[in-house]
């Protein structure tokens, strides 16, 4: 079986002659960077601001918290459709048009005086927020060249930075100004973005006559794939809460809508002649074991890393900026790692920092479930720990990120659509299951304990997947 999607876009796969020169691309990248760092710094920002956001709209915490909830729906649904639009209309179509949305729903979003029209905007800011990675992955690849690899293997250390960064901007703006702040500094950011990609990234190729059923999106698949995550992401949302205002029963119904409309999603797309999202890219050769790669070694020890600061503050009693330091090992662990593994990719290949990362991954969960022995502090401990989990997703980033993309470079924005999809899958599995352990819980702090030793038990069991991904050395 051809390890190729048969839906060839328009425009070629580039080659040597379409490179930019080395300047211009440092340039492009700095400029799709800046628009992936805005994305990675809302996505944590938010968050430090929801206590001010509920006093000042009056509202509760539930509703508070469904401005990050609302996020996730928006992010999740968008991420699969932006990027077979990026690949259907042009990366830099995709791109602008993704960023001037982002730019819009967050100057809305600062504006808003009630509470549901901000958790509907949310959603709407996050619909552009999705298309930045799949259109930047896909400018990056048409016009990189041979440093293509290298250039989307760098991807994986922006997102750590803005992971670090928001909630030290969202305290400051939160205490020398008000929550609105969180939002409105993605204006000048947004406009300078649009403003340097008008005037930098190159403009998409001009588009072949093709025939018109295949330039269609597949409404069907898109209704089926948005009625799985929503259904999906609801029940996600509320598992394990005592007041959630959604019935057992009812949420057992989702439960099995959610499973179903899955299940009708794979079996279109497995019969569609035009899917908008070519079955091949999900489960097809090469494809299936880099998806699930991504979905362990990436989404679940996003999510897990999500919840040191809590499990700090319940543990050892540490206070948010206490808990919150924590995260800034773990980021700078990452983002230097993943330098040095893009770095040295082309030797290595795919097999060795995978399986080194998902080890030390493995073991760093296991340091964070241990009690620290005596004479260690409970901050440098868990710093130790979260600094290993850090580096082992280091190592992993740019081999599970590039694993997918040469398998077929040309579908390079709907392959990385789906690689966000499945970090996505992952984290909220993690938070949600370890929220329904919690819940209710007498002894949290030490059920939590038991959710980082589990969470390490799969990433070692989960080592052995490595071997099915596609190995590759040198440039691609």
């Amino acid at each position: 079986m051809d390890a190729q999607p048969q839906d060839r876009p328009a425009a070629p796969v580039n080659d040597a002659q379409d490179a930019l020169p080395p300047a211009r691309r440092v340039l492009v990248f700095s400029i799709v960077s800046l628009a992936l760092l805005m994305m990675s710094v809302d996505s944590t920002i938010v968050a430090t601001a929801l206590h001010a956001l509920q006093q000042d709209l009056h509202t509760s915490v539930n509703w508070a918290g469904w401005t990050i909830t609302a996020y996730a729906f928006g992010f999740v649904l968008m991420l699969p459709i932006s990027g077979r639009l990026s690949d259907r209309y042009g990366r830099r179509r995709v791109f602008l048009g993704s960023v001037m949305v982002f730019t819009a729903a967050s100057l809305l979003c600062g504006l808003t005086e009630n509470i549901a029209t901000l958790v509907a905007l949310r959603a709407l800011q996050a619909a552009g927020g999705a298309g930045f990675t799949p259109s930047a992955t896909g400018i990056v690849v048409d016009h990189f060249g041979q440093a293509r690899d290298r250039a989307v293997g760098l991807f994986g250390s922006i997102f750590p930075i803005g992971s670090m960064i928001g909630p030290i901007f969202g305290g400051l703006f939160v205490t020398y100004w008000n929550w609105r702040g969180v939002f409105f500094v993605n204006l000048p950011i947004g406009l300078a973005v649009i403003a340097l990609a008008l005037r930098y990234v190159p403009r998409d190729a001009v588009r072949q006559g093709a025939p018109r059923q295949q330039q269609r999106m597949d409404g069907l698949g898109m209704g089926l794939l948005a009625a799985t995550l929503l259904t999906g992401m609801l029940v996600s949302s509320y598992l394990g809460e005592s007041d959630a205002p959604l019935s057992p029963p009812v949420l057992a119904v989702l439960a099995l809508v959610a499973g179903g409309c899955g299940w009708l999603f794979l079996r279109h797309v497995g019969r569609s002649s035009h899917p908008f999202i070519d079955p091949l890219l999900i489960h097809g050769p090469g494809f299936g074991v880099v998806n699930l790669v991504n979905m362990i070694y990436g989404g679940i020890c996003i999510g897990a890393t999500a919840l040191i600061p809590l499990y700090a503050t319940n543990r050892y009693g540490m206070n948010a900026l206490q808990a919150g330091t924590l995260l800034m090992a773990q980021g700078a662990a990452s983002i230097t790692l993943s330098l040095l593994a893009t770095a040295a990719l082309r030797r290595t290949g795919y097999h060795l920092p995978l399986y080194l990362g998902g080890a030390i991954s493995a073991v760093g969960m296991v340091l964070i479930a241990l009690t620290p022995p005596v004479g260690i502090a409970p901050h440098s401990w868990l710093s130790g720990a979260a600094m290993t989990v850090g580096i082992g997703a280091g190592m992993v980033n740019p081999a599970s990120r590039n694993a997918g993309l040469q398998l077929a470079p040309q579908h390079a924005s709907a392959i990385a659509g789906l690689r966000s999809l499945c970090f996505q899958i992952g984290t909220i599995a993690v938070v949600s299951l370890a929220t329904a352990a919690l819940a209710g819980a007498r002894d949290a702090e030490g059920r939590q304990a038991w959710v980082y030793a589990a969470i390490a038990l799969l990433l070692a069991l989960a080592l052995p997947l490595v071997a099915r991904v596609p190995e590759h050395h040198g440039t691609w």
